[in-house]
């Protein structure tokens, strides 16, 4: 390979490289805890889901689920509202975001009058962002 094409070489993977890092620019993470979270039943609880760095999440979709449920969903943000018939009927009444902090990265959701069912993975996910992460609540009696 001569100088001219090494140098056409460099030149291309220093352009990709500058593309990813413009391209990845600005992309919050979306970030659950580490270990489960544990409940009794009867508690209310947050299951933790922030963006980081923090970007106002208030006009974004937010979708929290569990994939063993069917429907899935335990609660669905979209355009600054809740969809309520999104929901599965055993989370009616019992799921809620903290709206004032939406605009702060927090999307964290508020699980009220746990029950035994309620126990297993959750996934907070930002369609937007195209990431999300997992919460495992556990429940004790």
């Amino acid at each position: 390979m001569d100088l001219f094409d090494r140098c056409s070489v460099l030149v291309f993977y220093t352009a990709a490289v500058f593309v990813l890092i413009h391209s990845c620019r600005g992309q919050s993470e979306v970030i659950g805890p580490l270990q489960p979270v544990v409940a009794l039943i009867g508690d209310d609880i947050i299951l933790p889901c922030n963006l980081d760095p923090v970007m106002n999440a208030l006009d974004m979709a937010v979708e929290w689920a569990r994939l063993d449920l069917n429907p899935r969903f335990v609660l669905v943000w979209r355009d600054g509202v809740e969809l309520e018939s999104k929901k599965h009927p055993s989370y009616t009444n019992r799921t809620s975001l903290f709206t004032d902090e939406l605009k702060n990265g927090n999307i964290s959701l508020k699980i009220s009058k746990v029950k035994l069912s309620d126990e297993g993975t959750y996934k907070c996910f930002v369609p937007e962002l195209k990431r999300q992460t997992t919460v495992k609540l556990v429940v004790g009696k």
